[in-house]
C-alpha cells in the first residue's frame, strides 16, 4: 500500500489554503460611527507615517495613532480591528474600491487643502512652463472636465495634439499613491488617474515623452531633490512645511480629508478564488509579477558574477603577504559588514551615482556585486586555507607549476568545502534583492507591493511572491550544484 510522505512543498501548500481560508474570514473589527473630528476623541485613528494627518494628531493625546506604510495598510488595519478609523484624501478610494473592501466615508474633514505637483527647488522653467499649462486648463474648462471624469465618471476630455517633435527629455514622474481614481497602475502597465492623466497631458502640451515610476512619498522628495525625477504626484496638499524642501506648482484641485469606517450593510468579501483572479488576472496583473521576476532574476545573477570576480580580487589581497594589503582587504570588509545593505543602496543611488545617469537596476547589481564581493573573497579564502599545505607542496614536488597544483590539486578540494557557504551566500543575495523597490526598480517585492496597493489584499501577493521566492531559490541550489559538482 502507499504511504503518503508530506514533503516541505506538502505543507507550503497546505499552510497557504489554512491561511488563506482564514484571510477569506470575516474579521470582527468594531463598527463605529463618527459624525465629525470631535467624535474621534478615544478612538485608534490608522495614517501614513509622515503626512498632514500623522502631525496633525500626533499631539492629542485622546487619541492613539495607528502609522502605516501605505493606504492599503491603512484599510486593513481598519478591517482587522487594529484601527477604527483611517484618515485619507477624500478621493483616495473610488466607490466600487469602498463597496468591494466594504468601508464608508463617516465624514469629511473640516480643513481643505490645495492640492498641487512638486518640482525640485532651483527648477524655475518646469514649475513656470508647468504654472501655464495649469492656467490654460482651467481657462479652457479641461482641467474641470478631467477631474469630472475620475470623479464623477463624466466623459473624458479630448487629448490635446501632440505638436512638433521636441528635443527635450522625458518627462519624469513619481508618483507616491497606486489608488483609483487619484493615480493607478491599469491595463497593459500604463499609469492611469486624475494626476496621471493630468501629467501625460501636460508632457503632450510641451512636447515630451512620459515616464512615471511609483515610490513612496519620502523616496521620491529624495530622487526629485536629486535629479532622478522631474515631478512628484500623490494628491499633495501644499503645506508651510513641504515648501521649505520643494516647490509646488498653482494648485490644480482642492481636496479635503476623508475619514474612513468600516460600512455595517456591507457584504462578507470575496472568496479564495475570486480573490486569486482579482489579484493575478485582473487588468493583467500577473505581467507585473512576470516582469518583476525577470528583474530579480537580472539583478540577482549578474551580481553574483560581478561580485564573484570583484571576490577573486578581494581573496588575493587577503593572502598577499603584503600586510597593508591584507588590512586594506579586512577594511573593507569591516565597512560592508558595518553598513546595512539598503543604506549602501540609498547613498549609492541618491549621492554616488545621482548625476551619472545611471539606471537604477545597474545601480543596484553594483552595490549588490560589492557586497557579495567580501563575502564570496572571504569564502575562497577560507576553502583554499582549510586544504593541507602539504597538498600544495607535493604537486610542487612532482614537478607541477604553482598554477597546476592550485587548479588540479587545491581548486577541487576548496570547491567541494566552500560550495555550501557560497550557495547560501547567493541565495542570501536574491532574498536581498527585495529592498530595491526603495530606488523605483519593479522587481518581484515592489510589484507584489504596486498589486497589494491597488486590490487592498496582503495575503495572495504575498503568497505569489513567497513561492517564486522559495522556487527562485531552489533553482539557484540546484544550478550552482549541477555547474560545480561532478555526480
Amino acid at each position: 500500500m502507499y504511504k503518503f510522505k508530506p514533503t516541505l512543498l506538502h505543507l507550503l501548500a497546505g499552510a497557504a489554503i489554512v491561511l488563506g481560508s482564514a484571510a477569506c474570514s470575516p474579521k470582527a473589527a468594531l463598527t463605529v460611527e463618527l459624525k465629525s473630528e470631535e467624535d474621534l476623541s478615544g478612538h485608534t485613528l490608522s495614517t501614513t507615517a509622515g503626512n498632514y494627518f500623522d502631525t496633525k494628531y500626533s499631539g492629542r493625546e485622546d487619541i492613539r495613532l495607528f502609522r502605516v506604510n501605505t493606504e492599503a495598510d491603512g484599510i486593513q488595519a481598519v478591517r482587522q480591528g487594529l484601527a477604527d478609523v483611517h484618515v485619507t484624501d477624500e478621493v483616495a478610494f473610488s466607490k466600487s474600491a469602498r463597496e468591494r473592501l466594504g468601508i464608508k466615508m463617516a465624514f469629511r474633514g473640516e480643513e481643505s487643502f490645495d492640492v498641487a505637483f512638486a518640482v525640485r527647488k532651483g527648477n524655475q522653467a518646469l514649475l513656470e512652463e508647468m504654472n501655464r499649462f495649469i492656467e490654460a486648463s482651467k481657462a479652457d474648462g479641461s482641467l474641470d472636465s478631467l477631474i469630472s471624469h475620475w470623479l464623477n465618471g463624466t466623459p473624458a476630455p479630448a487629448m490635446p495634439s501632440t505638436g512638433e517633435a521636441s528635443p527635450q527629455e522625458p518627462l519624469r514622474g513619481i508618483t507616491a499613491i497606486n489608488m483609483e481614481p487619484v493615480c493607478f497602475l491599469g491595463e497593459g502597465g500604463e499609469w492611469r488617474g486624475m494626476d496621471a492623466d493630468l501629467l501625460r497631458r501636460f508632457a503632450i502640451w510641451s512636447g515630451r515623452s512620459f515616464e512615471m515610476s511609483f515610490m513612496d512619498l519620502g523616496s521620491g522628495i529624495i530622487a526629485l531633490n536629486t535629479g532622478q525625477c522631474d515631478v512628484v504626484s500623490a494628491c499633495l496638499y501644499i503645506t508651510e512645511e513641504r515648501q521649505k524642501s520643494v516647490d509646488f506648482t498653482i494648485p490644480y484641485y482642492l481636496c479635503r480629508g476623508g475619514y474612513f469606517v468600516l460600512d455595517k450593510g456591507a457584504s462578507s468579501g470575496m472568496g479564495l478564488w475570486d480573490r486569486l483572479k482579482m489579484n493575478f488576472v485582473t487588468e493583467g496583473r500577473w505581467k507585473l509579477i512576470v516582469n518583476g521576476l525577470l528583474e530579480t532574476l537580472k539583478i540577482t545573477l549578474f551580481s553574483i558574477l560581478l561580485g564573484t570576480l570583484l571576490g577573486m580580487g578581494v581573496c588575493a589581497m587577503l593572502r598577499s603577504r603584503r600586510r597593508w594589503v591584507s588590512k586594506a582587504a579586512n577594511l573593507y570588509g569591516a565597512f560592508i559588514q558595518g553598513i546595512p545593505t539598503l543604506v549602501l543602496l540609498l547613498i549609492m543611488f541618491y549621492v554616488v551615482f545621482a548625476n551619472a545617469g545611471m539606471g537604477g537596476s545597474l545601480v543596484a547589481i553594483i552595490t549588490f556585486a560589492l557586497c557579495f564581493a567580501w563575502s564570496s573573497g572571504s569564502i575562497f579564502d577560507s576553502a583554499i586555507s582549510s586544504v593541507p599545505v602539504g597538498q600544495t607542496e607535493a604537486g610542487l614536488s612532482l614537478g607541477f607549476t604553482p598554477l597546476r597544483t592550485f587548479t588540479g590539486i587545491v581548486f577541487p578540494q576548496a570547491l567541494t568545502k566552500g560550495l555550501p557557504l557560497f550557495t547560501g551566500e547567493c541565495v542570501a543575495l536574491l532574498k536581498s534583492t527585495s529592498i530595491v523597490g526603495y530606488i523605483a526598480i519593479m522587481d518581484l517585492t515592489r510589484a507584489s507591493d504596486l498589486i497589494r496597493s491597488r486590490t487592498f489584499d496582503a495575503f495572495v501577493p504575498l503568497l505569489i511572491v513567497t513561492v517564486a521566492y522559495f522556487v527562485l531559490a531552489w533553482l539557484l541550489r540546484l544550478l550552482l550544484n549541477l555547474l560545480f559538482l561532478k555526480k
